[in-house]
């Protein structure tokens, strides 16, 4: 880390998270390429994500890059603080032809999982890993061999050493202002506050803050999306409010069956969700929740399917991260629905109330019209934009693929998430799932 400022950088990258810093880590030399982040490396929605690591979905391109960052993760599992536990989708009925098609593929591209359909066969699977498994409204598990989860901290500090170890320079606690452009529209000075720097190529992967950058660069607010043979204008971006929080047990109150560390579960259900403080139905509408054991956030760590809070980012007059955001934080009704969703699908969670705590999890996530990432030169052609900031932490070998694209070397995997999927209607397919990522 420096935090003198140069006048001239080979690369800027904005942003010292999972893609910004996986970037600088995968280039050939980051010799003469600066990162620049408005606080410290992994302080935003890096540093406080699940870590959850898999390949469950349903969008082919999405499946194909996932395994992809999967090896990545594999390629170094002490330096990320990674753990490869695997993965359970298990899921409800309406969503068990897509599941199905979701094994069948990972099987044509070599990415190992298992496939188990029908109640009774789900419940007895799942017993053999959970014997107090007590799930209704699930009829197919998913069980992914490869993936886990990664501490969230640790991982970024690991990445954070291998960028400096290629010679980047990390310089934190400095704000971009602004972004100054050619007539051709390409960035030439990166405004910091506390200096400009000029350069040769700019990287914004800067999370749930990218509506700012966009703005710099008076990029549309509204663009057309193409479906079915028509068109319409809607918000390039969108904030939805991702609900994760912690269960302050120990770590091993989840072990499975032979006392190890289990997969991380992810449940589907459309059975009635019954609350676990006085029996209420909380909802009679399809619910999602995922969770795992981490010795890290030291107990039981989750998430469930989120809202959205603004329909368009133009709205926002406040930084999604701070204090003065009380709509962006986890609602006090998560604690009741991920905890009853808990002892729906397991036993053991149904006296565990009074150990839920809130912690620094979750957060902002701001996505686009279909709600996947745009990896793509948008604006000017030495402007590269990394947008995206929820699949993002398990992502980090978009930084691997972005560096490739840098460097003159356009790569296949990315290719389905340019910015012109848009406007040629060729937006990521819509799974059945309450997750609308997935």
């Amino acid at each position: 880390m420096n935090n003198s400022i140069p006048a001239h950088a080979r690369i800027v990258i904005i942003g010292a998270g999972i893609h910004g810093l996986s970037v600088a880590a995968h280039l050939k030399t980051a010799a003469d390429v600066v990162i620049v982040d408005k606080s410290t490396i992994g302080a935003g929605a890096s540093g406080i994500a699940c870590g959850v690591v898999r390949n469950n979905y349903y969008q082919p391109a999405m499946r194909e890059l996932m395994a992809h960052s999967v090896g990545v993760w594999e390629s170094d599992p002490e330096a990320f603080s990674y753990h490869s536990v695997g993965y359970l989708q298990i899921s409800m009925e309406s969503m068990r032809e897509q599941v199905r098609g979701i094994a069948k593929e990972q099987a044509d591209i070599g990415y190992e999982s298992k496939f188990i359909e029908g109640a009774e066969q789900t419940r007895q699977y799942m017993k053999q890993i959970y014997p107090d498994w007590r799930a209704e409204g699930v009829t197919s598990v998913l069980h992914e061999k490869r993936g886990g989860y990664a501490n969230n901290k640790a991982s970024i500090q690991g990445l954070a050493q291998k960028a400096c170890a290629n010679g980047a320079t990390i310089i934190e606690n400095t704000a971009v202002v602004g972004l100054d452009t050619d007539s051709s529209g390409a960035v030439r000075t990166v405004r910091t506050t506390r200096g400009n720097i000029d350069c040769e190529q700019v990287v914004i992967a800067v999370g749930p803050w990218v509506y700012e950058c966009w703005k710099m660069l008076e990029l549309p607010q509204c663009i057309p999306v193409a479906a079915g043979g028509t068109s319409e204008e809607r918000a390039m971006w969108r904030y939805w409010s991702l609900q994760e929080g912690t269960l302050g047990v120990a770590p091993d109150f989840l072990t499975d069956a032979s006392g190890g560390l289990p997969p991380v579960v992810h449940v589907d259900s459309d059975a009635a969700l019954r609350s676990i403080v006085d029996g209420h139905i909380i909802t009679e509408k399809p619910w999602g929740i995922y969770y795992k054991p981490d010795f890290h956030f030291n107990g039981v760590q989750g998430g469930a399917a989120p809202h959205e809070v603004l329909r368009n980012a133009v709205d926002v007059s406040v930084d999604p991260y701070g204090p003065d955001s009380p709509e962006f934080i986890v609602g006090e009704d998560f604690a009741e629905m991920w905890m009853s969703a808990l002892a729906h699908c397991q036993e053991r969670f149904s006296t565990e109330w009074s150990q839920y705590r809130r912690e620094p999890s979750g957060g902002i996530g701001c996505f686009t019209p279909d709600n996947f990432p745009v990896f793509d030169r948008i604006g000017g052609d030495n402007v590269y934009f990394i947008a995206d900031s929820n699949h993002g932490y398990k992502m980090i070998g978009v930084g691997a693929l972005v560096a490739a694209e840098l460097q003159g070397d356009e790569q296949q995997l990315l290719k389905p998430f340019r910015f012109s999927r848009f406007a040629e209607g060729q937006t990521h397919p819509v799974s059945n799932s309450p997750f609308p990522w997935s």
